[in-house]
């Protein structure tokens, strides 16, 4: 199932609060690396890790060309007309650098003691679709008026659209479940799943709900990017850029982002098997 698309590599880097300028030289390494992508995770009941959005903004000012991601946001804890406004503003300093990783949530003991009401399975899918409408809909600056949605957790009435962002922001969704990824081929730019939580045969699966519901409502499921969180190094006795390859090849995944915060690790995954990895795309596609 090869897309076709252009294969990038990323950095998906732990927000550690405990060394500050550790986690933002990590960003700086995967840039100098070559890798194109540096994201972070974010966990706002998390003591031990700085807010996503504050730290994409300070890495946006420490690098030139690498484009930056929550990995991914959460939306539960993030009022979506806000993140919005937040979005495009990160997408303007940084010279249209930003992609915006959502998520439905999952911790919800954590999110409730936050502040925010939890919320079922089946509510927080809804919620998220709302979310997606919210932002869409005020980034949408080419229509005429305020913006208006109605859902049952999120809505806006009225709300002046605006700014315009510096490129049209992908919004990729993390999810497993077959509603979510309905949800994808339906309102999103990418699905982004971790490695750590597939089964064999998960990729393939979720590809063909994808494909499937995308055909359905019209799109061209090529319009949605497929990206993998992995792991340190390769999970068996295949060489890394060989697996990686693999899953380009039979699954669609035209992204990688590496998980970890180590700079060798880094390094190694954009100076050389990243161009591994591409070499041997290019000539499977090639034959």
């Amino acid at each position: 199932m090869d897309y076709g698309q252009r294969l990038e590599f990323g950095a998906f880097i732990t927000p550690t609060a405990a060394d500050p300028m550790a986690t933002v030289g990590l960003a700086v390494t995967a840039e100098a690396s070559g890798l194109d992508l540096a994201t972070f995770q974010d966990h706002p009941y998390q003591p031990a890790f700085l807010d996503a959005w504050t730290l994409m903004s300070f890495v946006a000012a420490r690098t030139e060309r690498i484009r930056l991601a929550p990995n991914v946001l959460n939306v539960p804890l993030r009022q979506p007309a806000v993140v919005a406004r937040a979005a495009v503003s990160l997408d303007l300093l940084s010279g249209g650098r930003l992609d915006l990783g959502l998520g439905a949530g999952s911790f919800w003991d954590a999110i409730e003691a936050m502040g925010s009401p939890r919320l079922s399975p089946g509510e927080s899918v809804v919620a998220l679709e709302e979310a997606i409408d919210v932002m869409r809909a005020l980034w949408a600056t080419g229509e005429r008026g305020g913006a208006f949605t109605d859902g049952e957790f999120h809505r806006v009435h009225g709300a002046k659209r605006g700014p315009t962002p510096a490129h049209d922001i992908p919004i990729l969704i993390g999810a497993l479940r077959p509603r979510m990824l309905r949800l994808i081929a339906r309102k999103g730019d990418g699905w982004l799943p971790s490695q750590a939580y597939l089964k064999p045969g998960d990729l393939a699966a979720g590809n063909a709900v994808i494909d499937e519901e995308a055909t359905r409502v019209g799109r061209d499921p090529r319009e949605v990017r497929r990206l993998l969180n992995i792991g340190r190094g390769p999970s068996g006795a295949q060489p890394w850029h060989e697996e990686l390859a693999q899953l380009a090849i039979e699954d669609g995944v035209s992204t990688f982002i590496a998980v970890g915060d180590d700079p060798q690790v880094l390094a190694r995954f954009g100076q050389e098997v990243a161009p591994a990895v591409r070499a041997l795309v290019a000539a499977h596609r090639a034959a």
